[in-house]
């Protein structure tokens, strides 16, 4: 099976690095030929440019910041929809808007390409292990047919349903994160402000029924002053705006996932959308003066 792979950033990177590994012929394609680098001094091939890319492949994946990236690069008359051939597939690993990739998925099948969305949760730190879980959506017989890529890149693979389920799903999972991200951040510097260790905290904590996978992972990254996950702001902000037009579209009230996005929106305006997103835990640093560190942390998780 030959893949084409475009988005090859700090995530797309590393999904397409464990593709190598596990010897799957690998096109790539970016916006910055630098991001491509290590991948091409693997063994993976670089593509000038999308159609290039399509026309030699039997799957595209993509691996976009963005709604509008995707369909950037899937359509249009120098996209890959132009170039991919009849029977290929398109897989999205983005964290999409299920709307957009429905859209785009009936303009696949128009020209007899097939569409899954397998977008990944678990951080970059799992996905640079190969050990990142992979979320599944569409026909049965097409996610069974792609099977081996998605376990060359992902530890755990569920298959959750149609298309749309893994996009709705992966927007679930990623608002989850961020409340637990902000509660993260107050529980530690009320441990602070009580007179605790804080190393000690992150443990107590860490072996409570209060711990979550955040506060073991990002945790560490904010006690040892780096905030570097591998994740920004704008994509943060980006994925709370989409739970929350999917909280609309159901009818369910988001109280503290509005509230989250609220916060983020400030941690934006203070320190950019480029700024990782364990930053929002440092408004409430400014706000009582205090610095959440302790030694031995991890300065980051890859």
């Amino acid at each position: 099976m030959r893949v084409g792979f475009v988005g090859v950033g700090r995530l797309g990177g590393h999904l397409a690095a464990s593709l190598l590994r596990a010897e799957f012929p690998l096109v790539i394609h970016d916006l910055d030929r630098n991001a491509a680098a290590n991948l091409e001094a693997s063994g993976a091939l670089w593509a000038d440019s999308l159609t290039q890319l399509a026309r030699d492949v039997d799957v595209v994946i993509t691996c976009l910041p963005s709604p509008q990236a995707v369909a950037a690069v899937l359509e249009g008359d120098h996209g890959v929809l132009a170039a991919l051939p009849r029977g290929g597939t398109w897989i999205d690993m983005s964290t999409n808007d299920r709307h957009e990739l429905l859209r785009l998925a009936v303009a696949a099948a128009e020209i007899g390409v097939a569409t899954l969305e397998a977008p990944v949760t678990g951080g970059v730190h799992r996905a640079a292990m190969g050990d990142i879980t992979v979320i599944v959506g569409g026909d049965e017989a097409v996610v069974d047919a792609h099977m081996p890529l998605f376990e060359a890149v992902g530890g755990r693979v569920f298959h959750v349903g149609p298309l749309g389920s893994a996009s709705d799903l992966k927007v679930i999972t990623n608002m989850l994160a961020f409340i637990h991200l902000v509660a993260c951040g107050e529980a530690l510097m009320l441990a602070k402000r009580a007179g605790i260790d804080l190393a000690q905290a992150y443990e107590v904590i860490a072996a409570s029924s209060g711990t979550s996978f955040v506060h073991e992972t990002e945790g560490q990254v904010i006690l040892s002053g780096s905030y570097d996950i591998g994740f920004t702001l704008d994509l943060a902000l980006k994925d709370l705006g989409l739970a929350l037009a999917l909280g609309r579209e159901t009818g369910v009230p988001l109280a503290l996932a509005g509230l989250t996005k609220e916060e983020f929106a400030r941690a934006h305006a203070r320190y950019g959308g480029a700024a990782w997103s364990p930053l929002v835990v440092k408004l409430l640093e400014d706000a009582v003066g205090e610095e959440l560190r302790a030694p031995g942390f991890p300065a980051k998780l890859v």
